[in-house]
């Protein structure tokens, strides 16, 4: 939120396939994201004196940390979409007219209509 606002969602992930066609859905849908780097140092923050890793990282990078949280699970590619601020709160436009966006629905019809419908 502290970085994109309302306006995009932050994209992290392994696949880079996947994220450059989420990158061209969002641009067609006006559902825009945004990649994110998952750098080594940002590890330091998740790291856990008690624990395998810490799910929170501090205020600092928490969308990415968070996605690195994830990234510790998970063996297969993947994207995670951070939608904090572009879900909840979003501005009153013409494609939103409530308090809840409903944000990605029209993202990731696109993808699966685009890439992987028959």
């Amino acid at each position: 939120v502290v970085a994109l606002g309302a306006h995009a969602t932050g994209m992290m992930g392994n696949d880079e396939n996947v994220m450059a066609r989420l990158r061209t859905a969002g641009l067609e849908t006006f559902e825009r994201v945004w990649e994110l780097p998952l750098f080594e140092e940002y590890e330091k923050q998740i790291k856990s004196d008690v624990a395998d890793v810490r799910n929170v990282g501090g205020r600092w990078a928490g969308a990415i940390t968070a996605a690195l949280f994830l990234k510790k699970f998970v063996d297969y590619p993947w994207v995670h979409l951070d939608i904090a601020g572009t879900a909840l709160g979003s501005p009153q436009t013409d494609l939103n007219k409530s308090w809840s966006s409903g944000w990605g629905v029209r993202l990731l019809d696109r993808l699966v209509a685009d890439h992987y419908e028959r």
